[in-house]
């Protein structure tokens, strides 16, 4: 019966190209414009390498210090001795790592050719067991290099083709970073730059950083931010109750001199939606995201939708006079129902696989910018430049869903015009085209 159908719904087609080609790609736009913004959001948010913790992955990057008179306030990030002394000792915590992220430029200067920029992050050993690298040789830095302050590096394997040429046979090898020579401990697959949490060049340790040490007037005060691994929300709960405890206990030895306070831990998620598209500004609640987005998605799918309502509402009438003789030879209202829900399933299937290769090609073509889609404040590093790996692109929660949700819509807005239009006697659908 199956096989039937789709034989019917092809020739159906080849009958009605004009009818078939905009429902299809009335289909498609659907489908590739919801694909595009929901994997615009999947990279953001899923657990992605080297990020495959972020649901387990929680920041801290102010602390925030006042006198008594509020004549004074200083807001920044960790200095090394409250990182050291406060934050390290957690219990808590699975992992804690301190990350000096300057922004600045780091030049680098190959054996042979022209110097060049690269990004690097300052940290320890611990930042390693939050974002999980694959290494393609060597390892991470031991705990007494970065304790001695030992000029070692850990590298993307990106930075190594372009230094030395090659991606293995590179640990030992000295490279030439701000005119100091670091020795190559560790080669990792480079991630992408959509990964912002973790993405670098060159990973260092912060001990080699120049006054590392330095806070801001205050001692509380100084590089670091701060990020925490945890197992499960119950230890999450447990480590934001422990860092309360530490600042009170803190405020209580310095009554008098200054106040200490920090914001509560902040989940991976909140990072992406309070600072990169509220900017702080909002509280985010799934209200709130609902409200945000819900015009764009009625847009995507529901006036399609509507469309299609119309066009399938049309054609049925066109087909009154076949639908009565088939009523009139026997054929029931269910199994013509039933041909027209295929016929329709059949279309938004190919409009849903057009409207897929569209959206991986407006992908990888526009990736500049698609990426930085619905953002108040677009990170200048996303650019044609920007690394797109396969299990960004292909998802297969996020286009099933996509697809499921069109084909839903798309079989009710079928399923009423072609329901009005079988519910008409045999005589009417029979004298229709008369």
């Amino acid at each position: 019966m199956i096989k039937d159908y789709v034989k019917q719904a092809w020739e159906l087609m080849k009958q009605n190209p004009l009818f078939s080609s905009l429902y299809i790609t009335g289909t498609a736009l659907a489908i590739c414009f919801t694909t595009v913004m929901a994997v615009a959001y999947y990279v953001k948010l899923a657990p992605l390498y080297p990020e495959y913790n972020r649901s387990r992955t929680f920041y801290s990057d102010n602390v925030r210090v006042e006198t008594p008179d509020n004549t004074n306030t200083v807001n920044s990030g960790f200095s090394y001795f409250s990182l050291r002394d406060w934050l390290y000792p957690l219990k808590n915590a699975e992992a804690v790592t301190g990350v000096i992220d300057d922004n600045d430029e780091h030049w680098v200067r190959p054996s042979n050719g022209m110097d060049f920029p690269i990004k690097t992050i300052f940290t320890d050993p611990d930042f390693f067991k939050i974002y999980e690298f694959d290494f393609i040789e060597g390892s991470v830095f031991s705990d007494a290099d970065f304790e001695s302050g030992v000029r070692t590096v850990i590298i993307s394997d990106k930075l190594a083709q372009k230094a030395f040429h090659q991606t293995t046979g590179v640990v030992g090898k000295m490279l030439n970073l701000d005119m100091s020579d670091y020795r190559v401990c560790g080669v990792v697959k480079s991630g992408s730059k959509l990964g912002s949490m973790s993405y670098t060049d060159a990973y260092i340790p912060y001990k080699t950083y120049p006054n590392y040490q330095a806070t801001f007037y205050y001692e509380p005060v100084g590089y670091f931010s701060v990020r925490f691994l945890v197992k499960d929300d119950a230890q999450k709960q447990a480590l934001q109750e422990e860092i309360d405890a530490v600042i009170a206990n803190v405020n209580q030895q310095h009554s008098g001199e200054w106040t200490v306070s920090t914001r509560p831990i902040r989940s991976h998620v909140s990072m992406v939606f309070d600072e990169i598209y509220y900017g702080n500004k909002y509280k985010v609640t799934p209200w709130s995201l609902f409200k945000k987005f819900l015009p764009i998605i009625l847009v995507l799918l529901l006036i399609p939708a509507f469309n299609l309502s119309g066009m399938i509402s049309s054609r049925m009438e066109d087909r009154l006079a076949e639908m009565g003789v088939r009523k009139s030879f026997g054929a029931s209202k269910s199994v013509l129902l039933s041909q027209v829900m295929w016929e329709n399933l059949i279309l938004t299937l190919t409009g849903g696989l057009v409207g897929l290769i569209v959206a991986w090609s407006i992908m990888s073509l526009g990736k500049g910018w698609v990426f930085t889609l619905f953002e108040n404040y677009p990170d200048a590093l996303y650019d044609n430049n920007v690394t797109i790996t396969g299990e960004m692109l292909f998802s297969p929660t996020v286009f099933i869903t996509a697809l499921l949700v069109c084909v839903i819509i798309n079989l009710l807005s079928a399923l009423i015009p072609a329901w009005n239009s079988l519910r008409k006697p045999i005589v009417s659908s029979l004298n229709e085209k008369k």
